[in-house]
């Protein structure tokens, strides 16, 4: 018979060697004869409890009653019962006398007066925690009275425990047995293992053993008492060490009284149903609502969810803490990534999982939120991508590469403009987590859809980001796309905001731009905006002009300084050719209407003209002094087609200035924005020396036509200075050069697209009384120009 009861208790377990468990160390309390160990699987090393209980003989009552400890346990099921996993059976000899050692694996849970320690509750949290609690074994209690009809018989402290979600789960049922009531022909003795519970536990006809009271009694009578006395020492915060002690009701909260004083009537037949205790109005406060709204949260309609969930993050602030970590926290996650939770969840646990620890937010709450950006529902998206900052950090770069982003980007190209936006407002979270080939290859072909985009403040938004994102862009593509993006698109919008952010966003990566770049790509399209309509964009250009100039000028410095440093190892300070040609065009257009200096040599130059072009024409690379400069010529600029207005909204595949067509279809975005390139490639000097040319040019095409027709007459020279004095400031007074503005009417000219729109009043020529001798000093610098255009030539 004990071997077979020994193989019925054993489950699949021969020994304790063959236990899949790991025993740790034993808890200080433990119902009955019972030791409670932490304990671990040994497979994947998740958490247990196991109870042992010792044995001298086979035939020891104490081993008896756990068999039947064990059988009850492993048959009884129900969600406030603690689980059973395992058990087995083992024999041992200690000093030549057998042993014999019951263990029982199950969930992991810890001692009821432990765990209050532990959490420390006071006040009104804890009194929602003890009618929690209490509610849960009330209801396991009701199970077994009135749906098993079976006693449980010393429902106390010692036979709760907690699991780690902080549930109260009933267990110890070795004096378990069913109530046979009026049965006289029931086989078994009802309680036969009764003699296990202490006396202060039990009520007066189970005291007397008056079998025939407890039969006509209701199945709930002995457990109610039970109640009765877990509920005092709930409260009294002791254990119970006599039955006189139930009379001291001062810790017994008011609501409650009446009821615990039903529960311990003299009379059994007068004992409170426990099914009738959980309708107490102690039990209906928040955190009771709370856990149970979420328990059947499935049978909810969508309102009440919405509902629900739109209120839990101010209400999760008023329940006590460790149990909206443990548990409300865990309903949410569950809800959520099975679908049956409204958006407004989302809130509500990243709420509460922002009182967790990392480690505890990366295990419990990430997960789910990585499994809920699969999902269809665009108001999850949208939860997502708002609260994005509160968890974007703790994604790693191989969870956003490969999970997050591929569902990310469907929103670039979403029909709601709001998704679309939150959607480009992310990548600032994501961006530095993916990875190079993720940002070239998808990610700038998106932003580069999105900087045409319908809405204007996606758009302007797109710039921002791309100036954000800049760091993370290696060098080819950063040189591919953002002059490209921030000049010709976000400088040209319609859309005054929009041209705002393209000058900001120049300014924060000015780092990233070499000093060509800088004044032949960068200034030539600020400036322009320094006359904007908006004041905030003039504004801001002017900042960015004062910012980039000062990159020039800090450029200018440093050359100077390397090149004194060289003249000085040479023992010459040598000038180069073209830099004179340059500082004698520049001082023959300063000199304007003075006949006796058109004759003067280069050398007649100003000595300030004279080191100003010199220093900027030898700045960026060393030209032979016998290379022939051409200064300029309508060939020039037949060569490079001129950019759209600056207020154009053309797009991406419209814009032409400088940029072939079989680029168009280029698949990063910005590829078929690579900058102006010469047919003939020249030194970066030769580049700085056309910028500076370029005002030139209009004389030397009506030379041609001088030289065509030599008959002008005045009218005509008239126009002439009409055109140089439509340049949007005023001219000069000094002798300084002039920045000379180009035909309004020539195509060839590339700086026509992007200059101002002609003043609506004419400012007085040049020509007319403010040099010596007006007429004269136009036959000369007509003559003039002829003299500069055969020496350009050379």
């Amino acid at each position: 018979m004990f071997k077979f009861l020994k193989e019925v208790v054993g489950g699949s377990g021969t020994g304790l060697k063959d236990l899949p468990y790991n025993i740790g160390e034993a808890y200080p309390s433990a119902w009955g004869s019972w030791v409670h160990h932490r304990g671990t699987n040994k497979d994947d090393g998740s958490p247990v409890s196991i109870f042992s209980l010792t044995g001298s003989t086979a035939q020891d009552g104490h081993l008896a009653a756990g068999r039947n400890g064990v059988k009850r346990l492993r048959t009884v099921r129900h969600p406030n019962i603690l689980s059973f996993l395992h058990s087995t059976e083992v024999e041992t000899y200690d000093g030549g006398s057998p042993k014999v050692t019951i263990y029982i694996v199950t969930e992991p849970v810890m001692p009821l007066t432990d765990k209050i320690r532990e959490l420390g509750l006071e006040g009104t949290q804890r009194d929602e925690y003890y009618a929690w609690g209490l509610h849960q074994v009330a209801k396991a209690v009701s199970f077994l009275n009135n749906d098993c009809k079976l006693v449980h018989g010393n429902v106390c402290m010692a036979s709760v425990v907690v699991t780690q979600t902080l549930d109260w789960k009933l267990h110890a049922f070795d004096v378990l047995s069913e109530f046979d009531g009026n049965n006289e022909t029931s086989s078994t003795s009802m309680l036969q293992y009764a003699w296990l519970v202490g006396a202060q536990y039990k009520p007066m006809e189970l005291v007397k053993s008056d079998w025939a009271a407890i039969k006509k009694s209701p199945p709930w009578s002995i457990d109610s008492w039970g109640m009765g006395c877990l509920i005092y020492e709930i409260f009294s915060g002791t254990r119970l060490g006599k039955t006189e002690e139930l009379r001291n009701t001062g810790s017994i909260p008011k609501s409650l009284l009446p009821d615990y004083q039903r529960l311990l009537s003299s009379m059994p037949s007068r004992r409170l149903n426990t099914s009738k205790l959980i309708e107490n109005k102690y039990f209906q406060n928040k955190l009771v609502d709370t856990i149970h709204f979420m328990e059947i949260l499935s049978l909810k309609d969508s309102v009440e969810k919405d509902t629900f969930f739109r209120k839990l993050p101010n209400l999760a602030e008023q329940l006590p803490r460790p149990i909206v970590l443990k548990k409300v926290n865990l309903f949410g996650t569950s809800a959520l990534e099975f679908g049956s939770a409204a958006a407004p969840a989302l809130t509500a646990l990243l709420k509460m999982g922002s009182w967790l620890s990392a480690e505890e937010f990366r295990v419990k709450v990430l997960p789910t939120i990585v499994k809920l950006y699969a999902s269809n529902d665009r108001s999850i998206r949208v939860a997502l991508l708002q609260h994005i900052d509160q968890y974007g950090e703790s994604l790693t770069a191989q969870i956003v590469d490969e999970q997050v982003y591929p569902h990310v980007a469907t929103g670039f190209s979403d029909t709601s403009a709001f998704l679309r936006e939150l959607t480009l407002k992310s990548m600032l979270t994501l961006a530095p987590k993916l990875s190079q080939r993720t940002i070239s290859g998808s990610l700038l072909k998106y932003l580069s859809k999105l900087q045409v985009d319908e809405e204007p403040a996606i758009r302007t938004n797109t710039t921002i980001l791309l100036g954000n994102i800049a760091t993370y862009l290696n060098d080819g593509t950063r040189k591919r796309v953002l002059i490209n993006a921030f000049t010709a698109r976000a400088l040209r919008d319609t859309f005054p905001p929009a041209r705002a952010a393209g000058i900001m966003a120049l300014c924060a990566t000015s780092s990233y731009y070499d000093i060509t770049e800088v004044a032949t790509r960068i200034l030539p399209n600020v400036v322009v905006l320094t006359i904007d309509p908006d004041s905030d964009v003039r504004a801001k250009a002017f900042q960015a002009v004062d910012q980039f100039l000062q990159i020039a000028k800090n450029y200018y410095q440093k050359t100077n300084v390397a090149e004194g440093a060289a003249a000085a190892g040479m023992g010459s300070s040598s000038v180069p050719e073209n830099a004179g040609l340059l500082g004698w065009a520049m001082s023959s257009l300063t000199l304007k209407g003075k006949p006796s200096d058109h004759h003067a040599p280069v050398a007649s130059a100003t000595t300030s003209t004279r080191t100003q072009t010199t220093s900027s024409a030898s700045s960026a690379v060393e030209t032979p002094s016998t290379v022939p400069v051409r200064v300029s010529s309508s060939t020039d600029f037949a060569e490079q087609p001129a950019p759209p207005s600056p207020t154009s909204t053309d797009g991406w595949g419209e814009l032409e200035n400088g940029i072939d067509e079989e680029h168009e279809d280029d698949k990063d975005g910005w590829g078929d924005l690579e900058p102006l390139e010469e047919s003939k490639p020249a030194p970066a000097l030769a580049n700085i020396q056309a910028a500076q040319r370029r005002p030139v040019t209009q004389p030397v095409a009506q030379t041609k036509l001088a030289s065509n027709s030599r008959s002008k007459s005045t009218p005509k020279l008239n126009e002439d200075d009409e055109l140089w004095g439509s340049i949007a400031a005023p001219a000069p007074k000094t002798s300084k050069p002039l920045n000379l503005k180009p035909n309004a009417t020539d195509d060839d000219d590339p700086w026509a697209a992007i200059a101002a729109p002609a003043p609506t009043t004419k400012v007085k020529p040049l020509a007319a009384g403010r040099g010596r001798g007006a007429k004269p000093a136009a036959l000369k610098l007509g003559a003039q120009r002829i003299n500069r255009t055969s020496s350009s030539g050379m």
